[in-house]
């Protein structure tokens, strides 16, 4: 069977957000996975895992608000915060654009962030859910303060020149991977570095990394009502596993814990083949 890709814009609360639907062109009806992706990323590496299990569902990717190509403001007197509680209205609001009554959540570090505080706004939404590369911080006033300060320095000082650098991609990804990935995919997070709002980035990178957020995310899990997967890169520098072990224990009767061998921050394109197993096993499920 082919998978077929649809593309486009939906007006989402003022914002035009892109969106992808990957199916397989077999004219069954079957449940509908939302893949939400991380802090200066897009919707484009859930790609690969959304190709592999269209056979079992419609798959809706999108980038959130000032990520990938969802830049675009439709009016242009109004703003909206950069608190990941908004972010999950906006994902709200995305159902309902597509009249999407229940769906099954796959997301990734701040966008499974973002999918736990949605999680505790609307649980009727979701069936099972699924949490990639995420946990629970220790609040420090210093370290918190000091990451914020070199991520400005990064955030700030963007060029699009670094594109043509050698190897510039992989000096990128190093610090998020434990094993390489195709070429083609690390020039691709770059761009999305690089492309992503300048105020979104920032301010992201503030509301995520914060005191309320070590405190409202941690409640968040706590408040878990449905089946959830949560999945750690054992090798993972960004949120370390033995983060993502401290969420689960919150919440042990909704939440089953998963680490994936010699992976980093992306599990499911460093050894895509166990990422897809794991997910099935939980799903009662096999992808090939």
């Amino acid at each position: 069977m082919n998978i077929n890709t649809k593309k486009g814009f939906l007006k989402i609360r003022d914002f035009n957000h892109y969106y992808e639907w990957i199916k397989q062109e077999d004219n069954q009806p079957k449940p509908v996975m939302v893949f939400i992706h991380g802090w200066g990323g897009s919707c484009r590496y859930w790609r690969t895992t959304a190709r592999a299990i269209a056979p079992y569902f419609d798959c809706l990717l999108y980038d959130m608000r000032g990520f990938g190509q969802s830049q675009e403001k439709t009016i242009h007197d109004q703003t909206q915060s950069y608190e990941l509680e908004e972010y999950a209205q906006d994902l709200v609001a995305l159902l309902q654009g597509f009249n999407l009554e229940k769906v099954y959540l796959n997301s990734h570090s701040m966008g499974a962030s973002i999918a736990t505080l949605f999680l505790s706004i609307a649980p009727e939404k979701v069936e099972k859910a699924i949490l990639t590369s995420n946990g629970i911080f220790t609040y420090n006033r210093l370290a918190f303060a000091l990451f914020h300060q070199i991520s400005e320095y990064v955030v700030k000082f963007r060029y699009n020149w670094l594109l043509k650098i050698p190897f510039a991609e992989k000096f990128f990804m190093a610090r998020f991977l434990h094993q390489p990935i195709a070429k083609h995919m690390s020039i691709a997070f770059l761009e999305d570095f690089l492309m992503a709002d300048c105020q979104t980035a920032l301010h992201t990178i503030y509301t995520s990394v914060s005191k309320k957020s070590v405190e409202t995310i941690s409640q968040a899990y706590q408040n878990i009502s449905l089946p959830t997967l949560l999945i750690s890169g054992e090798k993972d520098q960004i949120i370390p596993a033995n983060m993502g072990k401290s969420a689960a224990l919150l919440n042990p009767e909704m939440i089953k814990y998963q680490v994936i061998k010699a992976t980093g921050h992306f599990p499911m394109l460093e050894d895509s083949k166990t990422y897809l197993k794991v997910m099935g096993n939980f799903l009662n499920l096999e992808f090939n």
